[in-house]
C-alpha cells in the first residue's frame, strides 16, 4: 500500500496526493481517470470495483482505507 497514493498522483497528474484531498476536487478528476483508478486498484490489489462504489468515497484517505481492508 505504500504506493497507493503515488499511484492516485499518477493518475490525477498532480505530484502527490493526501488522505484528507477530496477526490472530485482534482482538475482531471473526469470518467477517464475514474476507470484509470479502478483498473489500478484491480490489477494491483485484486479488488473488483465498481463505478458507484469509487465515487461513493469523498477523500483519498477513505478509498484507501477501503482497498486495505478488502484488496490483497
Amino acid at each position: 500500500m505504500e504506493n497507493f497514493k503515488s499511484k492516485i498522483a499518477e493518475i490525477l497528474e498532480v505530484d502527490s496526493v493526501n488522505d484528507t484531498d477530496v477526490l472530485t476536487d482534482f482538475d482531471n478528476w473526469d470518467s477517464l481517470s475514474s476507470l484509470s483508478i479502478i483498473a489500478m486498484i484491480d490489477t494491483d490489489y485484486s479488488l473488483n470495483m465498481s463505478a458507484e462504489k469509487l465515487v461513493s468515497f469523498n477523500t483519498v484517505g477513505e478509498l484507501e482505507q477501503f482497498v486495505k481492508a478488502n484488496g490483497k
